[in-house]
């Protein structure tokens, strides 16, 4: 370590110290953010004589091994008086400190940090997004003790998070997982306040682009109280809303009293793609509740330094995506005829994705930590989002079934609120049916059987003929309903058209074709790649084609029988003649009036 570098993050240390503080206190310097790096200075009170001091190893919200410790250099450790401390790493996350005198235990390092499109840690000269996961160490035995951050940022920068500011201006937190939960936005931003039903809302946009930043702020007004159709309450008293308009990245991701949400910065128009950003934004505050406040037993509390493995992993997220279209509704946003686009998706989605047949969706919670995308996942996998979605859905209209109405998934939810909020304890399958049981007077264990631990088809008709729904795919005049199938996808590369994604049991699959073939003509004719698709559909179901493709650079030809698929795209209408049951359980599963036909 270079002499300026030690006596900087010394300087920090003794900065640390200098100030009032709570039981353990963090710093943070900012003050030249160019190079994508923080000094990061931390003091954990007296009491031991040998301390671990860990970085996580994963982020909350994203169920993978991240190793976030991979940013982390030049680390010091001194105790009170400035005396180094000798220390070594015992793993990839942990610093071991031998403290033999039991006093205030010091640390220093160098955070590098440019990880915006991850949402665990991003400085640039702009500004800084601080998960704590992904910045502050901690150790076990001070977890449940009261922290405190001092920032050192430049002067024109403005700083947010849904944690509280003390009288020096620190923000502060009741212990390490409120602060880990707890992300810091500072830097060149603008920002936004309103109040609803009685709480605090501050909403910050970092980067510029072609988002109506008012209009999204007086949505998200209509979007908070909506959330009082499924629960009674709300588990913070102050909430922020972070915007990040990118150059290219996109997410979000959900915290006990805020979210960060991430959106190319040319992307928030047209109409579809406003939906899209105000239903990131719906799902990630149905969170708020669901995953934040409640969750399943085996995550509460969250290890960091491992996996935590959960079988509830499709209800946490998959009844998230399921209730974040319903606030668009309730609130407005949505027009039904949208919704009704959005199921059609679903059911489109899951109807492509073999896997659905493979793997249940409580084996895809529990192997969410070990996912693959591309073609295994799409053909032997599940995923958590969309097809807990869909069991969320089916949940929903099999309560309103047989309660006439009585009582529908957003019973369950307020019921896991009043139960397991505060994360006071986690839930469990056998919870959750005991909940159901409670609600209804019946066992769901069978249905729960079915459903949640056994791959398999779902009966779409069943879930839309109850409320007055049905399919239709009305295909362009003059031509025929169906059309020839291959069962692959693609894009462009380059003028050709090479493979991303071969569905298994398809045409293509059956051919031998696989991902990463490089498509060039049919029939022994050339066809560009913005112009394959359309060649295909050309052909009527049963018709056979030779395919020309490269593969390892070698010019191949396949025999491709084409398979059948609706021509036009799914969609979701009223059936013409509802009858009076199918419009109140309508009413009574979305809480608006089914549309005429």
């Amino acid at each position: 370590m270079s002499t300026r570098v030690s006596l900087t993050i010394g300087a920090l240390l003794l900065a640390s110290a200098s100030v009032a503080r709570a039981d353990v206190a963090y710093r943070v310097d900012l003050t030249a953010p160019e190079h994508h790096t923080a000094k990061i200075g931390a003091i954990f009170p007296a009491g031991q004589k040998t301390l671990d001091v860990i970085m996580p190893a994963w982020r909350t919200g994203r169920y993978q091994i991240q190793n976030l410790a991979n940013g982390v250099s030049r680390f010091v450790a001194s105790d009170a008086a400035g005396r180094p401390l000798a220390w070594q790493k015992t793993d990839k996350s942990t610093w071991r400190i031998v403290n033999p005198g039991g006093g205030e235990v010091r640390i220093g390092y160098e955070l590098y940090a440019n990880e915006l499109g991850r949402r665990s840690r991003h400085i640039d000269d702009s500004h800084a997004y601080l998960d704590a996961s992904a910045v502050f160490m901690y150790t076990e035995a001070n977890r449940s003790e009261p922290v405190s951050v001092a920032l050192s940022a430049p002067a024109a920068w403005k700083s947010f998070s849904g944690m509280e500011r003390d009288d020096a201006g620190r923000f502060v937190a009741p212990n390490w997982d409120i602060l880990v939960d707890s992300p810091i936005e500072t830097g060149i931003n603008q920002s936004y306040r309103f109040k609803a039903d009685g709480r605090d809302y501050d909403v910050v946009f970092w980067g510029k682009g072609n988002a109506d930043e008012r209009q999204i702020v007086a949505d998200l007004q209509k979007i908070v109280p909506a959330s009082q159709s499924i629960w009674r309450g709300y588990p913070f008293r102050r909430y922020l809303f972070i915007y990040h308009l990118t150059d290219g990245e996109g997410g979000a991701t959900e915290h006990v009293n805020s979210t960060v949400i991430q959106f190319p910065r040319y992307t928030f128009k047209p109409r579809d793609n406003y939906l899209g950003v105000l239903g990131t934004s719906a799902h990630e505050f149905v969170h708020t509740w669901n995953v934040k406040d409640y969750r399943s037993a085996p995550m509460v509390p969250y290890d960091y330094t491992k996996e935590n493995y959960s079988e509830l992993l499709w209800l946490e997220e998959g009844s998230t995506e399921y209730f974040a279209d319903h606030l668009l509704l309730r609130a407005g946003l949505m027009q039904p005829s949208e919704y009704f686009e959005t199921l059609a998706a679903l059911i489109d989605s899951h109807r492509h994705r073999p896997g659905r047949l493979v793997q249940s969706v409580a084996e895809g919670s529990f192997e969410e930590w070990i996912k693959q995308g591309g073609d295994y996942g799409q053909n032997v996998t599940v995923d958590i989002y969309r097809q807990g979605a869909v069991a969320s859905w089916a949940l929903d209209i099999a309560l309103l079934q047989q309660t006439g109405g009585k009582v529908s998934y957003r019973d369950v939810h307020q019921a896991l609120y009043r139960k397991f909020g505060g994360r006071r304890a986690g839930f469990t399958d056998a919870d959750i049916l005991i909940i159901l049981k409670e609600l209804t007077g019946q066992d769901w264990g069978p249905w729960w059987q079915r459903h949640v631990r056994q791959a398999g088809e779902t009966d779409f008709d069943a879930l839309l003929t109850p409320v007055g729904l049905r399919m239709a795919a009305d295909p362009p005049k003059g031509e025929s309903a169906t059309r020839g199938w291959a069962g692959w996808s693609g894009a462009a590369d380059g003028g050709v058209f090479r493979l991303t994604l071969v569905e298994q049991g398809g045409p293509a699959w059956d051919a031998g074709f696989g991902p990463d073939d490089i498509l060039v003509a049919i029939d022994g004719h050339r066809v560009t790649a913005d112009r394959f698709a359309a060649a295909l559909a050309e052909k009527q179901p049963g018709d056979s084609v030779t395919v020309s493709f490269f593969r390892r650079d070698q010019l191949m030809q396949k025999t491709l029988k084409l398979g059948s698929a609706p021509r036009g795209k799914l969609k979701i209408v009223p059936v013409a003649y509802p009858s009076a049951a199918q419009r109140a359980l309508f009413r009574r599963w979305l809480l608006i009036d089914l549309p005429k036909a």
